[in-house]
């Protein structure tokens, strides 16, 4: 209800603010909202060459590609006798082309993702895999999802999709993940609400529990920065506090015990693992440092997919008696995952073009005006401020948030407390609207009940979370 409600809002809200521009001659055109492009210039006046300062003609009829630029943001652009006057570039893609690209740049890849690993996900199944799997991690999981009974496969499921959160492969995350839902839901007794199970994964899923946050040393090492993984550790530490600030808040709600042996003492085998991995990192020079940790992910997870493929060569005759054979049986997987791509396009669609009014109708800029003004008003710093927009916008857009932070570490310098601050930020939260979205719609529950409220209220605590980190490492 509060995501039908929250959608219903940020889309009308954007569509009057849209109206009340064009209607009272702010805009000269809404074009933009509706067929623009990303970067496209925004239309703000037409003139008739003839009638410009003979300054301009000159200067317009001179340039090659029509152009006459002025300062960072205002353009004349020449066609014909006619010159569009631009000043500013639109935010996002209108509702058209985010239409169309929501099948062609996010759909098409994520069915493709959704079918190999659905396709890899059905083998663990038939070959029995994920009956062990599931029966080594009962008595942890158990304590934190009390609902689900020991050894079910629900179980390997969720450990599969922390564990690609926590070396930083997306593409492997969201199917295990959808694939947890899917499980989750056969013990579902209302299929139309989220049960506890589902809220709390949901939770702890977009906290995100990062290791090796692969992407973000990307973006810091594609703008020179003197040392890429110096955000490491800051990105670490917060995704942990946000880890158990869902298990915490969620457990409350939940009337969960969490002050059990095996749950403390498995949150403290996690921190060993990421102390130890942190230390033997620190000790490595800058290229080393850079080859372990892009290659750390990427070698675990073909260490899981070839584990389970041996597995399943080897329970060869298991597949058998079930009448099927293990490439079959991939096949049918795969064929299951095609299915739920299908089953979460709306749900993505009407996400993304919600999104899209959102950011080119100019509220969230003004939101996020209110937000800085009052920040600074309480005497936070500029460096934090400037940094904000990222941490705002990264639960509704995660394309969004990775332009202001590009933008960020341009403008302030990727070395900058703002650039570091930014980096955190878009690693530390989550895109808590498309995923509840996308993870919900594909079991078609339509009551999150109060997974929405917890879900940002773990945002905002990565939000402060970050800032701290920051100011204490940097």
């Amino acid at each position: 209800m509060a995501l039908s409600r929250f959608w219903l809002v940020i889309i009308l809200a954007s569509i009057t603010y849209i109206f009340v521009l064009l209607f009272s001659g702010k805009y000269y055109s809404i074009e933009y909202a509706v067929n623009g492009k990303k970067d496209d210039p925004i239309v703000r006046n037409e003139y008739y060459l003839k009638d410009l300062p003979v300054s301009i003609q000159d200067t317009l009829k001179k340039a090659k590609d029509n152009k006459y630029i002025i300062g960072k943001d205002s353009l004349y652009i020449l066609d014909n006798q006619t010159v569009r006057f631009c000043v500013g570039k639109q935010a996002t893609d209108g509702i058209l082309p985010t239409c169309k690209n929501t099948i062609f740049d996010l759909l098409l890849p994520l069915i493709a993702y959704l079918s190999f690993f659905c396709g890899i996900l059905q083998l663990l199944i038939n070959s029995g895999a994920s009956e062990r799997l599931a029966k080594l991690l009962s008595p942890i999981f158990v304590k934190v999802f009390p609902e689900i009974p020991a050894n079910h496969p629900s179980i390997s499921y969720m450990m599969l999709n922390f564990a690609a959160n926590f070396l930083g492969l997306d593409s492997a995350a969201t199917p295990f993940g959808l694939k947890a839902m899917e499980s989750l839901h056969e013990l579902n007794p209302d299929k139309e609400k989220a049960s506890n199970s589902q809220i709390m994964f949901m939770c702890l899923h977009a906290a995100g529990l990062t290791l090796i946050p692969t992407s973000i040393i990307g973006y810091r090492a594609a703008q020179h920065a003197a040392n890429p993984a110096d955000v490491m550790l800051p990105c670490i530490i917060t995704s942990f506090i946000g880890t158990i600030a869902a298990l915490i808040i969620v457990g409350i709600k939940q009337k969960i015990n969490l002050l059990n042996v095996t749950l403390i003492s498995s949150i403290g085998v996690v921190v060993g693992i990421i102390t130890g991995l942190l230390l033997y990192i620190t000790k490595l020079d800058l290229i080393n440092k850079g080859h372990f940790t892009g290659n750390l992910s990427n070698v675990l997870l073909l260490g899981i997919i070839f584990v389970i493929l041996a597995y399943s060569f080897l329970r060869e005759k298991r597949f058998t008696d079930q009448g099927t054979n293990v490439f079959n049986s991939f096949v049918e997987g795969a064929y299951d995952g095609l299915k739920t791509g299908r089953t979460i396009f709306p749900y993505i669609l009407g996400m993304l073009v919600a999104i899209s009014l959102f950011r080119n109708s100019g509220v969230f800029e003004i939101l996020t005006g209110f937000i800085a003004k009052g920040f600074l008003a309480i005497g936070v710093t500029k460096e934090i401020v400037d940094a904000l927009p990222i941490a705002i916008l990264r639960p509704f857009n995660a394309a969004g948030s990775r332009g202001f932070l590009i933008d960020a570490m341009r403008t302030y310098g990727v070395d900058s407390f703002t650039g570091r601050l930014a980096s955190v930020f878009q690693c530390a939260a989550e895109t808590t609207f498309y995923v509840i979205a996308v993870y919900f719609g594909s079991i078609k529950v339509k009551n999150t009940r109060y997974t929405l409220g917890a879900m940002l209220l773990v945002d905002l605590i990565c939000v402060f979370a970050a800032i701290f980190m920051c100011l204490l490492f940097f």
